[in-house]
């Protein structure tokens, strides 16, 4: 999303007779936090208590040893830049983005609970982590006085892997989940039923989503899906929504929007949000 269209996309959003409550500002690179930054402090500074901002840190964000993944130096300066860029004084959740192969986890989490402890973030949370490492976390979290309190893993129809394990975890230890992606990119949307659009996200360089992941067996998926959606009275989108939520191990779901007929088509699936048990067998035929 362009920083003009976040900008449009963001101011719309309080037009709408709509609650929206979480703001996400992803990294790399930072240009979200300052489009946000500005929004927040031109319309919504009424509204900061009620507003739950997050942030993360985990991935490249500027060279060398200290500007990527889970050191103690990187995450406390992520944090002050992300601050900086926000024109806040604190983020309500800060998430660690991905689990560092070389820095031990006890510095990591250690360096999360200093940061709650200093006022900089509220609630910690995680993303990314397999089940595994997440316990791990959760543990040594515990032992801080610093719990945590979301993780946000990949979760879509094409993407069901933390169902084999990482669901119930989060579940055991009373960690909520907000899954990322799960319109797989805008794959499960109306976008891609005909071919790759000249000016869609794969027809371009992104590198989340390439021409070569659709492939015609997945597209063919993609079609039945949407016929399943139609006799739902449904947009696919909203459908692949609703299917992520149908599980009450999952708190709620992110969406990335350019548009406001986006985020209303998005709200617009809480108006049929149940499934019937042929219908979710139907579903697994198609996917499994």
């Amino acid at each position: 999303m362009t920083t003009l269209a976040t900008w449009c996309a963001a101011r719309s959003i309080w037009a709408l007779p709509i609650l929206i409550w979480l703001i996400t500002t992803g990294r790399p690179p930072g240009s979200a936090e300052a489009v946000f930054g500005r929004i927040l402090h031109a319309d919504l500074r009424a509204y900061r208590d009620e507003l739950i901002v997050s942030s993360k840190a985990g991935y490249t964000m500027w060279p060398g040893p200290y500007g990527d993944w889970g050191s103690k130096k990187y995450l406390v300066a992520s944090l002050d830049q992300s601050l900086q860029r926000l024109g806040l004084d604190y983020v309500d959740i800060f998430y660690h983005h991905r689990p560092d192969p070389d820095t031990p986890l006890e510095e990591t989490m250690a360096a999360l609970d200093l940061l709650v402890r200093q006022g900089k973030a509220l609630y910690v949370g995680l993303s990314n982590y397999p089940a595994e490492r997440a316990r791990e976390a959760f543990a040594l979290l515990q032992q801080l006085g610093t719990p945590c309190v979301i993780h946000q893993p990949r979760y879509s129809m094409f993407e069901r892997s933390i169902e084999a394990e990482l669901l119930d975890t989060l579940a055991d230890h009373g960690v909520g989940s907000i899954a990322f992606s799960p319109l797989a990119g805008g794959v499960l949307t109306d976008r891609y039923l005909h071919g790759i659009p000249q000016d869609s996200r794969a027809a371009g360089d992104s590198k989340f989503l390439q021409p070569e992941q659709l492939t015609e067996e997945k597209l063919a998926k993609v079609r039945r899906l949407n016929a399943l959606a139609e006799q739902r009275g449904q947009k696919l989108s909203q459908m692949a929504l609703a299917w992520v939520l149908r599980n009450d191990r999952v708190t709620s779901v992110l969406i990335g929007a350019s548009k406001t007929s986006q985020i209303e088509d998005a709200v617009g699936m809480l108006a049929n949000r149940n499934f019937s048990p042929q219908e979710i067998a139907a579903i697994d035929a198609i996917l499994l």
